[in-house]
């Protein structure tokens, strides 16, 4: 199949798999003699694979290990895959806790905003964006 053909069956657009190709992550199976790049089903297993690990939240860095690992699986150990997921759960958790704190810091600013029609020459929220050092104090609580 060409690239059109694949970035189609993968719901994702050509330019995707051409960055994923500059990334060294996909590489197509060959050319046609008009210079066409042709990939095969190797090549939407491995592109479908990209995919999934990226909704995952893995980097790209991250995806080009664990595609090496899933072409050469008898040379790493089951712990090491499992310790990569471990790692982005731990980091997917601490980014959840700080976009809690960041919600409950905008709940109380938004709150604390009447919002009528008057102008916001004496708006709460905009004051509260100008008081940098209470900004940051309200964050990291």
């Amino acid at each position: 199949m060409q690239i059109g053909e694949l970035a189609k069956r993968c719901s994702v657009s050509i330019d995707t798999v051409r960055y994923y190709e500059k990334q060294g992550l996909l590489k197509p199976e060959g050319r046609t003699p008009a210079g066409y790049r042709y990939y095969a089903g190797e090549s939407l297993k491995c592109l479908q694979f990209i995919l999934k690990a990226k909704s995952l939240g893995f980097t790209l860095r991250e995806i080009q290990d664990l595609l090496q690992i899933r072409v050469s699986p008898e040379d790493y150990e089951c712990a090491k895959v499992k310790q990569m997921a471990e790692d982005k759960l731990t980091n997917i958790e601490q980014k959840i806790a700080e976009l809690k704190q960041i919600q409950a810091a905008l709940k109380d600013v938004a709150e604390s905003c009447y919002g009528g029609t008057e102008p916001a020459t004496s708006c709460s929220i905009i004051d509260a964006l100008s008081n940098h050092s209470e900004n940051q104090a309200a964050v990291k609580e």
